[in-house]
């Protein structure tokens, strides 16, 4: 494993530096979302080749470097555990996940909004249920009303693990409660979202046929002969014109032209030669 994380690694170090120089703006491609994560990725694997997580014995460390040690080795298996934003890289080719970052990018103000409708429910339901079951049942489930919290998250959202369950009667009357109005809190703003991610899936596929389509004319372009280029660099001339210089040195040669102008006038069986001279 550590031989496949190494080459995969370096073939992505690889990469990020090939992109970091042929960027026009090194400063907005640092600031990419996409670049961050690839940071974050990567960076993890050389920080665990240079920092080595026990590097004396228990008898050579001197007094208060245990604890540093200790934390060190955390912040060391902190950024282990960051190689997992490994499947983040698929962003990067993937048009489902371009189009969920996308849509939630876009629909901040509704999550913002999913989220109030869920405090205040829950804050409105949790004081509720313990209130039927701690002061008038006498449960021990539902001890304080910030543990009541957890119920009623869990019981909006439609999850419902079973660790905390009413077993009055009014109690459940208020977990039926409850879970109705997570339902519609949580089906108001997703209509929102999901109308969001549907037009975000529509121009991103756009995007990408338009930019299939101009790679295929740049491909074709590149493909094609010097002599079609030559061919299409033609430029249509008009023929050339024949022009009657008069020459005004040689007798007569000014009386034949204009005879020549009005031959519409004279008949049709009288023709008057021009004079060599003429032309």
């Amino acid at each position: 494993m550590f031989i496949v994380e190494t080459v995969c690694v370096g073939w992505f170090s690889l990469e990020f530096l090939l992109r970091f120089v042929q960027a026009h703006s090194k400063l907005e491609f640092l600031r990419g979302p996409l670049n961050i994560i690839d940071v974050m990725a990567i960076l993890p694997y050389y920080v665990s080749l240079i920092v080595d997580e026990n590097p004396t014995s228990e008898h050579e460390r001197p007094s208060g470097g245990k604890g540093y040690l200790d934390k060190l080795g955390l912040v060391l298996r902190i950024l282990r555990a960051l190689r997992i934003l490994y499947v983040m890289r698929l962003a990067r080719h993937s048009l489902g996940l371009q189009t969920l970052g996308m849509t939630v990018r876009r629909s901040t103000r509704e999550f913002g909004l999913l989220m109030l409708f869920l405090c205040v429910a829950v804050t409105l339901f949790s004081p509720l249920v313990h209130l039927a079951e701690s002061e008038l049942t006498g449960a021990q489930d539902f001890s304080s009303i910030p543990a009541s919290y957890w119920w009623a998250i869990i019981s909006m959202t439609t999850v419902g693990y079973g660790d905390m369950v009413p077993r009055s009667i009014p109690g459940q009357v208020v977990a039926l409660s409850s879970i109705l109005s997570g339902i519609l809190i949580m089906a108001f703003p997703a209509t929102s979202i999901f109308h969001m991610f549907s037009r975000s899936y529509q121009e991103l596929k756009q995007e990408h046929d338009r930019l299939f389509k101009e790679e295929c004319a740049a491909a074709a372009a590149a493909t094609t002969g010097p002599e079609d280029e030559e061919d299409r660099g033609w430029v249509a001339y008009p023929p050339p014109r024949l022009v009657l210089t008069p020459d005004t040195e040689t007798p007569g040669s000014l009386e034949d032209l204009y005879l020549l102008g009005n031959g519409g006038e004279t008949s049709g069986n009288n023709k008057h030669p021009l004079p060599a001279g003429a032309f």
